[in-house]
């Protein structure tokens, strides 16, 4: 995949909580129990979230976490270098060369820039409110597909 584990479950997390789109803080064991995630392993990512602004977490017994901000202001970006940090000044070599640049390319280099650039440019265009209704949309169709057999 071309995130961790960590950044597919922000993303996911965050996903959730933005189609959910609550006033109210939701648990991280209904987030967790709803894809699947370790709670213990999702709390670290959530705690993350929180110190980088992106979610907003609430003590007690009506605790839980909700997007720190509207779906429609955090973008992909976001999420992936609070959990994973930014991205390296030089980019890695995708055939684990030590020495990969333009003046050394790989044999993949032109082609894989471009692509990278390509990613890069997608993902910053993302925001999470667009993710969040691609997902249920997703869902619905999925939903329909299950009544129709």
């Amino acid at each position: 995949m071309l995130f961790s584990k960590s950044v597919e479950y922000g993303i996911q997390a965050m996903i959730y909580l933005a189609e959910r789109d609550s006033d109210d803080p939701i648990m991280i064991g209904e987030i967790a129990q709803a894809y699947s995630i370790p709670r213990q392993f999702l709390a670290k990512i959530v705690q993350t979230l929180v110190k980088y602004r992106l979610l907003t977490a609430f003590r007690g017994r009506n605790g839980g976490v909700k997007l720190a901000r509207p779906s429609s202001e955090i973008y992909l970006p976001e999420i992936i270098h609070a959990i994973d940090g930014p991205p390296p000044e030089e980019e890695p070599c995708i055939f684990g060369l030590d020495e990969c640049s333009d003046e050394q390319p790989c044999p993949f280099h032109p082609r894989w820039e471009v692509i990278r650039e390509d990613i890069d440019d997608m993902l910053g265009l993302e925001s999470l409110d667009k993710l969040a209704e691609m997902v249920t949309e997703k869902h619905t169709a999925m939903e329909e597909s299950l009544k129709a057999t």
